[in-house]
């Protein structure tokens, strides 16, 4: 009789712990994945996993942030003074040495090199986001943005300047044809730069451009291809889209009238930042959702991990 009694004992304290380990697995709670990272004014950083609904991270810095990467498994950020911090998941930033004060505007990654480029020709490289090289660009003029494409880097900025280098390291100064402002370029079966009073410049090899016909008068700040469709971002909510590689272009309804800097695409869905922390979001380009960011500083950059 006392085994028996011993016996069922035993089985209650097991159901027993059973039923409390159950209970606290259910109340484990998840973190959402960071697919989204962007970044602003006085050292905002926000993240996402959709692009819709947003949070706040610490980036340990009051500068400003102005540009975004996610490349080489690393997230990679720049900015105000010479700003570089590095994360590899998003969430905790690591601040590090660029060896300049001068403004950081672009970034982008290719041929194993990381190039960020900015004030007074400013061009960095790492092989690694973590330790930074000063670089010769042969020119004074800011540099607003580059990009690494058929295994070129471009740099463009002030006063028409589009640089190109085969490394990042040695840079070639190329005719661009205007001395508007240039913000961008990205490839879309051809390199494209925009800026400026809505300029547009397309090359099939970087080295030499030509001018296209421009759909706007506003400055773009921010463009994009993906799913077969181009996005330009700028001036006053300006939003144009073209859907055959930009041969025609439209005009889009944004629903704000807040600068648009920076656009990106990821999880089937363009997403694009601006003044005030304006998020809008959209799965064609041609429809777009204002999307609740947290904050009221300007977004300069975003990213989509891939």
């Amino acid at each position: 009789m006392k085994n028996i009694l011993q016996i069922i004992l035993i089985t209650i304290i097991s159901l027993t712990v059973i039923s409390c380990s159950s209970s606290d697995d259910s109340k484990t709670t998840t973190t959402s994945s960071v697919s989204f990272v962007a970044v602003g004014t006085s050292g905002t950083l926000l993240t996402s996993s959709d692009g819709t609904s947003w949070t706040s991270r610490t980036s340990g810095t009051s500068n400003g942030l102005q540009r975004v990467i996610y490349a080489n498994s690393t997230f990679v950020t720049v900015g105000d003074s010479g700003t570089i911090l590095t994360s590899l998941d998003g969430i905790s930033w690591t601040s590090r040495t660029s060896g300049t004060t001068n403004t950081l505007y672009g970034i982008t990654y290719g041929n194993s090199t990381f190039v960020t480029v900015g004030n007074s020709g400013t061009i960095l490289t790492s092989s690694d986001g973590t330790t930074w090289t000063s670089r010769t660009s042969g020119t004074t003029n800011d540099l607003w943005g580059d990009n690494y494409i058929n295994s070129i880097f471009v740099a463009v900025g002030d006063s028409g300047t589009i640089l190109t280098s085969s490394d990042g390291t040695s840079w070639d100064n190329r005719t661009s044809g205007t001395s508007n402002g240039l913000q961008r370029v990205i490839y879309e079966g051809n390199f494209i730069v925009v800026g400026d009073a809505g300029i547009i410049l397309r090359s099939s090899d970087g080295i030499s451009w030509a001018t296209s016909t421009p759909l706007t008068t506003a400055n773009i700040y921010g463009s994009y291809y993906a799913n077969s469709t181009f996005v330009m971002v700028g001036e006053s909510g300006t939003i144009i889209t073209s859907l055959n590689d930009g041969s025609d272009w439209d005009n889009r309804t944004s629903g704000t009238t807040n600068r648009l800097y920076k656009v990106t695409y990821g999880n089937s869905t363009f997403v694009t930042v601006g003044l005030s922390g304006t998020v809008l979001t959209s799965l064609d380009g041609t429809t777009w959702t204002s999307r609740t960011s947290g904050t009221t500083e300007t977004l300069h950059g975003i990213a989509y991990k891939e």
